[in-house]
């Protein structure tokens, strides 16, 4: 009876290991619009600090991100414990401000009249030659801007992965978003300090003698920017993307006339799932476009107050 019992046991911990690799599965790829915009983000914010202080910076901030996700997990867990009616409210916001951040920058982009970013970056350079400007709270203030930014992002992160594993028991709920949560910290800071060094690595190879190595390292020289803008490209196209498709999930006859306008399109499943995919897309670019245009209204009214 006590060896039956021993193994029933390890049958139901590979049952939930396993329950739990699937789920952290099904999270990640719910989270991965979040991803591409957060690496390209996080790059950016790291950039204009000192060339051996970029690595230190970006420990500080992945530190940050840690003790964001530790205030950030239980909060989640509590939710779905206690008021798990919340938890599509608040996938609905988070997809709303995935559409609607990913249409400020559009329109910061595109439309704004202000500082170019040529000018940003010539200001910064201007101001790393400056002995006058005081480095340390220079980084410090990076850092700080950094770890909010990923507060926002990581709390999407949570929201979304909570939404993936709602109907899934307290030690599955653990287990996923911790996984989740770790992962996607070691993960995007591993690749943001592979990115900021990128071009370090380029210069290194590109002195060496032989001229394989030489022409590799120049090549990753030139490609470095392109990465970045390439990066940055990808995160905001599936900011829409990613919360288009939540917002349309909460939303049923929207997302049911998505389904019946990609099936009436035939084609095969794939053809199907980009057709969904782009209407989910264009679904969340006119969401975030209409929150943009509520939050301009209402900082006007705050302005005239």
């Amino acid at each position: 009876m006590a060896g039956s019992s021993f193994f029933a046991l390890f049958d139901d911990i590979a049952t939930i290991l396993d329950d739990v690799s699937v789920m952290t599965k099904v999270a990640a790829k719910k989270t991965a619009g979040v991803l591409g915009d957060d690496l390209a983000l996080n790059a950016q914010q790291v950039s204009g600090v000192p060339v051996n202080r970029e690595l230190p910076v970006v420990w500080a901030v992945a530190k940050g991100s840690f003790i964001n996700k530790l205030i950030l997990v239980p909060a989640a867990l509590l939710i779905s414990a206690f008021a798990p009616w919340a938890v599509t409210p608040l996938l609905m916001l988070g997809g709303a401000f995935l559409c609607y951040e990913g249409v400020e920058k559009l329109a910061h982009k595109y439309l704004s009249h202000g500082e170019s970013a040529e000018g940003h970056h010539a200001a910064r350079a201007e101001a790393l030659q400056n002995e006058a400007v005081d480095m340390v709270a220079f980084e410090r203030t990076k850092i700080k801007g950094a770890v909010r930014t990923d507060f926002i992002l990581s709390a999407e992160i949570i929201v979304i992965s909570l939404g993936a594993v709602a109907g899934a028991d307290f030690t599955r709920q653990v287990s996923v978003l911790s996984i989740i949560a770790i992962a996607m910290t070691v993960g995007v800071y591993g690749l943001v300090a592979g990115i900021v060094k990128l071009d370090d690595l380029g210069l290194y190879l590109s002195q060496k003698s032989s001229q394989a190595t030489a022409w590799l390292g120049k090549r990753i020289v030139g490609a470095a920017p392109y990465l970045m803008k390439t990066l940055s490209v990808v995160g905001t196209a599936a900011m829409f993307m990613v919360g288009g498709a939540i917002l349309t999930h909460g939303i049923p006859p929207v997302h049911a006339a998505i389904e019946h306008a990609a099936a009436a399109v035939g084609g095969g499943g794939v053809v199907q799932a980009l057709i969904s995919t782009l209407l989910n897309a264009l679904f969340g670019v006119v969401a975030g476009a209409a929150v943009l245009g509520v939050v301009g209204i209402v900082k006007r009214l705050f302005k005239k107050g």
